[in-house]
């Protein structure tokens, strides 16, 4: 199989879809790798690596896109979608049901879409998804902390506080992956911090594993507002699986914020989980709603774009290596966690949430395998 690798052109997006060593496992078993030239070197990835392991540089996204299977990390942008073919498999994270324009553009071009957050392992865990989760929690906490400083807006409270000052008090709205990295990076810079969440279950394994030091709440309209009023720093990192994610935050809350407040949305590749939540980027990351510092950055992770790249393709070199050895249809096939990966084929929405939140006809993964 020809494989793509191109750079990525989404704002400020230093990530990559392949390292050399993934590359070379690729060409190892004996298929072609064409990467587009720079992609990898601001991240210490120079296009003479990608020779040595075996790639064939190429100088134009045009070329790249000539490729049977693209790797890459986030969503094609604008630029990239009159170069999408029919039949092509796309394997990169997609977010597709908060985004309309991308999701018409992949029906009408065809291709085999397969996304990485939403393909699942034997555990239904999200195998894909969690390192950039891990990331972007972790990162969450360092925006939030900085955004708190009074030369950036902030109220100009110090996240751990020091002896005989208080510490900021924090609140993570959600307890999986993203959630547990925040409140673990909060707490280790000393911050008061609660976690809130609906399931018994979860807060009793984070009580578990964090003890006293996180205090859990049961998720609430009444809980998270009163919690909202009570924080300086607030992480939402609510997740339905391939779901454009819940509004749990309504506008109203956020004016009841003190101003100089922060809010980190990190669903927002979801569409986000508040009211006043919108998508910005890394050259413009905050924008302020009634005196609250709002932080909604798409890519979080492509702020430590190296660690991220290096996470990322540790989780999906395996799988990319099973789709080019078997092609996509017996890959899907034999492996049912990577059949939920498919979200749109030839024309079809084969992702119930999304078909359900952008009104497209759900044609079930099962049947396009036939």
């Amino acid at each position: 199989m020809i494989i793509g690798i191109p750079k990525e052109v989404k704002n400020h997006e230093y990530r990559m879809g392949a390292t050399p060593s993934y590359v070379n496992s690729l060409v190892s078993a004996g298929h072609q790798v064409l990467v587009q030239t720079m992609a990898g070197q601001s991240i210490g990835f120079s296009d003479d690596l990608f020779i040595a392991a075996g790639a064939k540089i190429v100088q134009t996204a045009k070329e790249v896109y000539e490729a049977e299977m693209i790797i890459k990390v986030k969503e094609p942008q604008e630029s990239e979608y009159p170069l999408l073919k029919k039949g092509q498999i796309l394997f990169c994270y997609l977010h597709l049901a908060p985004d309309p324009i991308q999701t018409k553009q992949l029906v009408d071009s065809k291709v085999v879409a397969i996304a990485y957050e939403t393909v699942t392992d034997a555990h239904g865990r999200l195998p894909l998804l969690i390192p950039m989760s891990e990331i972007a929690g972790r990162i969450a906490i360092q925006v939030g902390a900085t955004s708190l400083q009074l030369n950036n807006g902030g109220k100009g409270v110090l996240l751990g506080g020091v002896p005989g000052v208080l510490p900021a008090k924090v609140t993570v709205i959600g307890g999986g992956i993203v959630g547990t990295e925040s409140a673990r990076m909060a707490l280790g810079l000393g911050a008061d911090v609660t976690i809130i969440d609906r399931d018994l279950s979860r807060l009793r394994m984070l009580d578990s594993l964090f003890g006293p030091r996180l205090k859990t709440l049961y998720s609430s309209p009444s809980n998270i507002e009163k919690s909202l009023i009570e924080s300086d720093l607030v992480v939402g990192s609510v997740l339905i699986p391939g779901k454009t994610a819940p509004k749990l935050v309504t506008h109203e809350m956020i004016k009841k914020m003190s101003p100089g407040s922060v809010f980190v949305d990190v669903a927002i590749d979801q569409g986000g989980c508040s009211e006043t939540s919108k998508p910005t980027s890394h050259a413009h990351p905050t924008y302020v709603v009634d005196g609250v510092i709002h932080y909604c950055v798409t890519n979080m992770p492509g702020a430590c774009a190296r660690t991220s790249t290096e996470a990322l393709t540790n989780a999906t070199a395996n799988y990319a290596l099973m789709i080019a050895n078997k092609g996509w249809i017996n890959a899907l096939r034999d492996h049912p966690g990577l059949r939920e990966g498919l979200n749109v084929c030839d024309g079809k929405v084969t992702n119930e949430f999304v078909a359900h939140d952008l009104g497209y006809e759900y044609v079930p993964a099962e049947v396009m395998l036939k």
